[in-house]
């Protein structure tokens, strides 16, 4: 039982790493914004 027991202690662990990992990139990376040109080939209009 007790090997259980540490088993579920370290997924909960790594779990709320994750978690912590994922709300600290949300909210305290702010993304740059910067200008996107997409060249489309006029071959596949029209058909």
């Amino acid at each position: 039982m007790p090997t259980l027991t540490r088993l579920v202690l370290v997924l909960i662990v790594l779990g709320a790493l994750g978690y912590g990992a994922v709300y600290a990139l949300a909210n305290f990376i702010e993304p740059r914004e910067r200008e996107i040109t997409v060249r489309v080939k006029k071959d596949g209009f029209g058909r």
